[in-house]
C-alpha cells in the first residue's frame, strides 16, 4: 500500500474521530440538558449506536461523496490529502472556539477547494456538487419546520394530560435518542468511507468504487470512539443557549432530527447533522413561543454555517499549494 494512501487514510481517520467527538454534542445535549440521562451514559449509549448504524441501513451516502462528486480520473493521492487537512483545521479552530460549524460542510469544502486548484473546475461533477449543496441547505429548514409542527402535535395531543407526561418524554427519549444516533452514524459515518474508498480506487487498488467492509468497521469504530470522548464545548452551547430545555423539548427535537438524517441517507444524501439538530432546536422552541429562542445564538452559528464551505475550501487549496510548491 502507498505511502501517500496511508496517510489519506489516517487523515480520513483523523476527521472521523473529530466529527465523532464534535457531533456527539448533537446526539446528547437535549437529553443532558433535559436531565433525561447522565452525560456518561448518554455518551456510552450513542457510541454503540453510532457503530451500528452503517450495518444497519446501508453506505449509499459513501458512494455520493466518493463518486457522484469528483471525477477520479483527475484526483491525486496529494488532493485527498490537502482536502482532509482542509476540513481539519477548519473543525478544530471552530471546535476550539465551541461553534457548531458542520463538518460535512468542511469536507465538502475542503475537497472541493483542492480539487479544484489541482485539476480545475472540471474535476468536479456539477450534478452531484449541487445535488450536496441542496441537501446541505434544506435539511436544517426542514427541521425547523418539522421541529415546529412537531411539539404543535405534541401539545394537541396532550393537552388534557397530568405534569406526569413528563416521565413519558424524559424516557422516551431512550427511543428518539437511539434513533437519532443511528441515523448519525449512518449518514455521517458514510463520508469518510467515500473519501477513503476514493483513495483506494485514485491508488490503483482497487478498479471501482465498492467500499471495502475493513473500511465500513475502522470508519464507524473510529466515529464511536470520538463520540465517546464527546464534545463538552458544544453540548453547552446547544444544551443550554437556546434556551431551557425540557423532556418534551429533546425528546420532539431528537424525533424530528432523526427523522431527517435517516431519510436522508435512505436516497444518499449527505447532511449535517449540526445543523439538523441546531435547527430542529429552534424550531421546537419557536414553536412554543418565538420569544423563548435566543436567537442571537442562532445567528453567530448561522454565520459559522456560511463561512464553514468556503473557508475549508481555502484551508484545503492553500494546503495543497504548499504540497507542491514546498514538498
Amino acid at each position: 500500500m502507498p505511502l501517500l494512501l496511508i496517510l489519506v487514510i489516517l487523515l480520513a481517520l483523523v476527521f472521523e474521530f473529530i466529527n465523532g467527538m464534535r457531533d456527539a454534542s448533537n446526539i446528547v445535549a437535549t437529553m443532558i440538558s433535559s436531565r433525561a440521562f447522565s452525560p456518561r451514559s448518554a455518551l456510552g449509549m450513542t457510541a454503540v449506536a453510532e457503530f451500528m448504524g452503517p450495518f444497519l441501513f446501508g453506505i449509499t451516502v459513501a458512494k455520493t461523496i466518493g463518486s457522484d462528486m469528483v471525477d477520479s480520473t483527475l484526483l491525486t493521492l496529494e488532493v485527498l490529502i490537502a482536502s482532509l487537512c482542509g476540513a481539519i483545521i477548519w473543525n478544530l479552530i471552530t471546535w476550539f472556539f465551541g461553534i457548531p460549524s458542520s463538518s460535512s460542510h468542511a469536507l465538502i469544502g475542503g475537497l472541493v477547494g483542492a480539487v479544484a486548484i489541482s485539476a480545475g473546475w472540471g474535476a468536479v461533477k456539477l450534478s452531484g456538487f449541487y445535488k450536496v449543496l441542496i441537501a446541505l441547505f434544506a435539511s436544517p429548514v426542514i427541521g425547523f419546520v418539522i421541529g415546529f409542527i412537531v411539539l404543535r402535535l405534541i401539545y394537541f395531543l396532550a393537552q388534557n394530560a397530568t405534569p406526569n407526561i413528563n416521565n413519558f418524554f424524559r424516557r422516551g427519549q431512550s427511543v428518539t435518542a437511539v434513533s437519532l444516533a443511528f441515523s448519525h452514524g449512518t449518514n455521517d459515518a458514510q463520508k469518510t468511507m467515500g473519501v477513503i474508498t476514493l483513495g483506494l480506487v485514485v491508488a490503483g487498488m482497487q478498479k471501482s468504487f465498492d467500499v471495502p467492509f475493513w473500511v465500513i468497521l475502522v470508519s464507524a469504530g473510529t466515529m464511536a470512539l470520538g463520540t465517546s470522548l464527546g464534545g463538552w464545548r458544544l453540548i453547552r452551547t446547544l444544551g443550554g443557549k437556546f434556551y431551557k430545555i425540557r423532556p418534551v423539548h429533546g425528546f420532539s427535537t431528537q424525533m424530528t432530527s432523526a427523522f431527517v438524517i435517516l431519510g436522508a441517507s435512505m436516497i444518499g444524501l449527505p447532511v449535517s447533522t449540526t445543523q439538523v439538530v441546531s435547527s430542529a432546536i429552534i424550531g421546537v422552541g419557536a414553536s412554543e413561543r418565538f420569544g423563548k429562542v435566543r436567537w442571537s445564538v442562532a445567528e453567530d452559528i448561522f454565520t459559522a454555517w456560511v463561512l464553514t464551505i468556503p473557508a475549508s475550501a481555502i484551508f484545503g487549496a492553500g494546503v495543497y499549494w504548499l504540497m507542491v510548491n514546498f514538498t
